[in-house]
C-alpha cells in the first residue's frame, strides 16, 4: 500500500471507500470538483475524458458512483499527475482508469476525434494577468488562463466527442457568457444549467452547464444550488 510522504496528505471519501492523496502545499482540488462530479450523468459502458484532472478526483469518484466503461484523466502539470497516478493504484482502478501527462492543447496528436463518450472539465476560472497570480505557479496554472484560454479548451472538447456526445463543465458564474457562447460555436448546445449560489440571496458564484454535440436547442435550468445549505444540510 502506498504511504503519504512527508509533503502529501491522505483522505478518505464514500465512507472509506476512496482514499485521495494531495500535496499539502501544492494545488488541491476544491468543492467545484465534488460539485462537476454530481452534475454529469455517466452511462453505463461509456468512455469518460477528464481534462485536466488534477489529483484525478473527478475520475476517481465517478468511477465509485457509475458503471462508466473506463476512464481517462489528462493533466499538463508534472507533479500533479504524477499524484494522479499514485491514487490509482493507491485505489486499485488501473483497470478502470488512466492518467496521461499531456497538455490538451495537443491530444489531437494521441486520440482519434469522436473517441470518447462524455468529456468533463473544470478549466481555470480567471483570465490570464487578472488578478493577483499565485506565486505557486502550479495553483496559478490550475487557477488563471495561463496555459490556456477557454476557447481552447472547448475546442478540445469538441473535437474528442462524437455527435451526441455529452460535455459536463463547472465555470465562474461570472463568465457565464463566455462559456456559453464558446460552447454554442463549437457545436456543443448548452442542455443543462445550473446556477451555483454561496448562500440565499447571494449573487451566483458558479456555473455548471450539460451540453450536447451537434444537438437541436432546448436548454433546463434546474433550481439554484445554494452551496452552504447543501454542505452544512440545512
Amino acid at each position: 500500500m502506498l504511504s503519504p510522504l512527508s509533503n502529501e496528505t491522505l483522505s478518505t471519501f464514500l465512507e472509506g471507500r476512496l482514499q485521495i492523496l494531495q500535496q499539502k502545499r501544492g494545488y488541491r482540488f476544491s468543492v467545484d470538483a465534488l460539485l462537476l462530479s454530481r452534475f454529469a450523468k455517466i452511462r453505463g459502458n461509456e468512455k469518460v475524458i477528464d481534462l485536466g484532472t488534477g489529483c484525478g478526483i473527478i475520475p476517481l469518484l465517478l468511477s465509485q458512483t457509475t458503471a462508466a466503461r473506463s476512464f481517462v484523466g489528462i493533466e499538463m502539470q508534472k507533479g500533479l499527475a504524477s499524484i494522479a497516478q499514485k491514487n490509482v493504484i493507491l485505489n486499485r482502478l488501473e483497470k478502470r482508469i488512466t492518467i496521461y501527462h499531456l497538455d490538451f492543447r495537443q491530444l489531437k496528436s494521441f486520440f482519434s476525434p469522436g473517441y470518447f463518450n462524455v468529456v468533463l472539465s473544470n478549466p481555470p476560472f480567471r483570465k490570464y494577468r487578472a488578478g493577483r497570480i499565485n506565486p505557486s505557479m502550479e495553483k496559478a496554472i490550475a487557477r488563471h488562463e495561463v496555459e490556456g484560454t477557454i476557447e481552447e479548451w472547448i475546442a478540445a472538447m469538441a473535437y474528442l466527442l462524437p455527435p451526441k456526445g455529452r460535455c459536463y463543465m463547472i465555470y465562474s458564474a461570472s463568465r457565464g457568457i463566455d462559456l456559453l457562447v464558446n460552447l454554442r460555436r463549437n457545436s456543443l448546445e448548452p442542455k443543462r444549467l445550473q446556477w451555483i449560489h454561496p448562500r440565499t440571496h447571494e449573487e451566483a458564484s458558479l456555473i455548471l452547464v450539460e451540453s450536447v454535440k451537434d444537438s437541436g436547442t432546448e436548454l433546463r435550468v434546474m433550481p439554484p444550488l445554494m452551496l452552504h445549505e447543501a454542505i452544512t444540510g440545512c
